[in-house]
C-alpha cells in the first residue's frame, strides 16, 4: 500500500512539473497580432508576453538605452506580405525581427533582417534594415501583460502599439505602394 502512495505521489509531481513546462503556467505566453492593410496585404507579429509581477519594467527589468527583444523568449517577429512604410521608411515584403530601444521620452524601433534568434544578447547591428523613432505616451492604469497590437487607422494603414507598465510606444505603418504625401 505504501508503495502505491509513493508511486501516486511521484506521478502527480511529475505530471505537475510537465504541465508547468509545457504551458500550463507560462509566465510569458505566446501572443500574435495582425494588421490588414487591404488588398490581401498584412503585417503579422508573433511575440511572447511577459508579466509585470510587481517589478519595475522600464528603467529596471528593461534598461533605458539598451536594445530589447520587445518581449520574452524568442525575438519578436515582423512579417510583411508586401512592402510597407514604417514611419516613412520602406520595409520590403519579408520576414524580420523587431527590436526596440526604450527611453523615458522616446523609443527607437529596429527592424532587423536576422531571424530565428533567441533575441539576446543583441549582436545584429550589421543586419539592421531600419531604425525609426516611436512616440511615447503614458497610460493609466498600468498594463500587467505586455501587449503588442496593430490599431487600424484607415483602409491601408495602422499604428503599431506596444503597451506595458505605464508606457505606450507607437509608430505609424502604411502600405509601401501608397503614393508620396498620402501619410
Amino acid at each position: 500500500m505504501q508503495k502505491r502512495i509513493v508511486l501516486a505521489t511521484f506521478l502527480t509531481l511529475l505530471a505537475t512539473a510537465s504541465f508547468a513546462q509545457t504551458g500550463g503556467a507560462k509566465d510569458s505566453p505566446p501572443a500574435s497580432t495582425t494588421c490588414d492593410l487591404g488588398g490581401g496585404k498584412t503585417i503579422k507579429t508573433d511575440y511572447s508576453s511577459p508579466r509585470m509581477k510587481g517589478r519595475k519594467i522600464y528603467g529596471g527589468l528593461v534598461p533605458f538605452g539598451a536594445v530589447w527583444r520587445t518581449g520574452a523568449n524568442e525575438a519578436t517577429t515582423f512579417v510583411a506580405t508586401s512592402d510597407v512604410k514604417v514611419h516613412d521608411r520602406l520595409v520590403p515584403a519579408g520576414s524580420y525581427t523587431m527590436f526596440t530601444v526604450p527611453n523615458g521620452d522616446k523609443w527607437t524601433l529596429i527592424i532587423n533582417k536576422k531571424t530565428g534568434e533567441w533575441g539576446i544578447p543583441y549582436k545584429y547591428e550589421s543586419d539592421e534594415l531600419i531604425r525609426v523613432d516611436m512616440a511615447v505616451t503614458r497610460i493609466d492604469p498600468p498594463v500587467e501583460n505586455l501587449v503588442i497590437e496593430y490599431d487600424k487607422m484607415g483602409a491601408e494603414d495602422c499604428t503599431l502599439t506596444i503597451d506595458w507598465e505605464t508606457t505606450r510606444a507607437s509608430v505609424h505603418i502604411t502600405r509601401g505602394d501608397r503614393p508620396e504625401g498620402m501619410d
